[in-house]
């Protein structure tokens, strides 16, 4: 798969062992190169990942995330998030749209960043075909559910593929890309829609650009209004 563009480089595992609430940031202005193969061809679409949410496993970090998938340790389910670093852990979300997350975290440990929005940068008539909904190139991947329509990737067949080597599965092909250095144009605040307490201002642990108008509209979880 192709190099993306300047001011990036490949994603490596190490860059990838730390708490997901350190990659998380990394992630805005990567890029994930998906390939997938039909009977004719392989369609590739790249994302600029614009908005992302960290999420802990059980026992990483200073303290427990209520919000996240291993929250109650390794499960059949969460498998992917106990892995190495840099596979990609996709789920079905309300029984309908695959979320894709770059795993990450230390040895031993679980985590996860889910990619919650971003930016089509090639295979634009790709994505559009996969997401005839979609009324401008704005609204492709506006959302987790989106993002992993429009990059073809999903649950159960694609969860764990592995972001770093390319290698393939179920013939698809992914790969990032992280930027040189940090932006400087992160603003962070709390979850989207994630309920109680895990959605509320005690974890600000989603991460946009600022201005981006590719991220996703803001609303509180149940029970996790700003007054909770």
């Amino acid at each position: 798969m192709s190099w993306p563009g300047p001011e990036l480089v490949p994603a490596t595992r190490e860059a990838l062992a730390a708490l997901p609430l350190e990659v998380a940031p990394r992630l805005l202005g990567a890029v994930l190169q998906v390939a997938v193969s039909t009977d004719s061809d392989s369609e590739v679409v790249s994302v600029r990942l614009t908005e992302v949410e960290a999420y802990h496993g059980a026992g990483t970090g200073p303290e427990a995330d209520p919000g996240s998938h291993a929250r109650m340790g390794r499960t059949a389910r969460n498998a992917t998030m106990w892995g190495e670093p840099g596979h990609l852990y996709v789920y079905l979300s309300h029984g309908i749209h695959s979320c894709v997350n770059v795993v990450c975290c230390p040895d031993g440990q679980a985590g996860g960043v889910l990619l919650r929005a971003g930016e089509i940068i090639a295979g634009e008539a790709i994505a559009f075909a996969r997401r005839p909904a979609a009324r401008t190139s704005r609204d492709l991947a506006r959302g987790p559910g989106r993002l992993g329509d429009a990059v073809g990737l999903r649950h159960p067949v694609h969860d764990g593929i592995d972001a770093i080597t390319g290698a393939e599965h179920s013939r698809a092909r992914a790969r990032l890309w992280l930027p040189v250095a940090v932006r400087r144009d992160i603003v962070t605040g709390p979850r989207v829609g994630v309920a109680g307490v895990a959605g509320t201002a005690a974890f600000p642990w989603r991460f946009w650009i600022e201005g981006d108008p590719t991220v996703s509209v803001f609303r509180w979880g149940r029970g996790a209004g700003p007054a909770a």
